[in-house]
């Protein structure tokens, strides 16, 4: 493949502290693409590493079809991915994770679902190796994501994924920072193909991703892809503005009719009923609020107000 010509498939790799499995890794993954009747190239990387990574990276470019991208420190692997998906040149983008647990010999699968004419295949896990509250807490936000983004999301799927060049260059024109890469791309809403495989035990070492940081990328995705949370003081707002007019009105009649209930209400009781009320107030102030935020919110993303679907169309 001569330096400027487009290569048919790019594999994009997030590497952080992976220096223990880029040997088995590269070993792999080169011969299944040496295996296929396409071009390649293959984009590395390096997320920051304070191990060897990088320099076990590098090594590898003595190939023309490996490339190595190094960033000054840890961005995260949102970053890396993003990095990677607007270096990649191919007609076709596959991205996987560094850690040997995305099976290499399934992207064959992938590319015969491209070439039949799918834009975005997903790579669907058929079990996952983690913790029952690792899983617990992924279905739960899972859920909770799903209802809020409006979208409906797999638990199962993964970063494990091919994008055609057309859905690529789309996700590379988005401009916001907090990103969740998988949830931008089911955001541009092209139908998908599935590929199950396997989850494969890691390799060696252990995961960069701790609970904390995976909080953290699941807040930053929420609030990213939804504004559903600055709905929530009005529609509690009014509930509880409801509620307090209810309460008072029972109270006021009762007492007129000389307290047939038995309630015995003393003035403090009426001042709780009137605090109830003003926090019904505040509260939906907040949310008119919270709309005006919401709008702001999603200016600033610069997401596109439409996606065409170049396949579809006819000019």
């Amino acid at each position: 493949m001569s330096p400027h010509a487009q290569p048919d498939i790019s594999v994009v790799v997030p590497v952080y502290n992976e220096a223990k499995n880029i040997e088995s890794l590269h070993t792999a993954l080169t011969a299944v693409l040496e295996g296929l009747p396409l071009t390649h190239e293959i984009w590395y990387v390096d997320d920051g590493s304070t191990d060897d990574s990088l320099l076990r990276l590098q090594a590898k470019t003595a190939s023309q079809h490996v490339h190595v991208l190094s960033l000054v420190r840890n961005f995260g692997k949102e970053a890396a991915l993003t990095a990677g998906l607007r270096a990649a040149k191919g007609r076709a983008v596959m991205m996987l994770d560094a850690d040997g647990q995305h099976p290499v010999d399934r992207i064959p699968a992938f590319i015969e679902q491209w070439q039949s004419g799918s834009r975005v295949v997903v790579g669907k896990r058929h079990a996952r190796r983690a913790g029952m509250i690792k899983k617990f807490g992924s279905r739960l936000y899972y859920g909770v994501f799903s209802w809020m983004a409006r979208l409906k999301i797999d638990p199962s799927s993964s970063d494990f994924r091919l994008i055609d060049r057309e859905v690529c260059d789309e996700f590379n024109s988005l401009g916001e920072h907090n990103r969740m890469t998988r949830r931008l791309i089911d955001w541009f809403g092209y139908e998908q193909a599935v590929i199950p495989y396997h989850e494969q035990k890691r390799e060696e070492g252990d995961s960069p991703y701790t609970t904390s940081k995976l909080f953290k990328l699941a807040v930053d995705s929420a609030i990213s892809h939804s504004v559903s949370p600055l709905y929530g003081a009005a529609f509690a707002g009014f509930g509880i503005l409801l509620l307090s007019i209810g309460i008072g009105l029972v109270m006021s009649i009762n007492f007129l009719l000389g307290d047939p209930l038995g309630f015995h209400a003393t003035a403090s009781a009426y001042g709780l009923v009137l605090i109830l009320f003003l926090i019904g107030l505040l509260l939906i102030s907040q949310g008119i609020i919270g709309l005006y935020l919401s709008h702001i919110h999603t200016e600033t993303q610069s997401r596109p107000l439409y996606v065409i679907d170049e396949k579809g169309s006819r000019r």
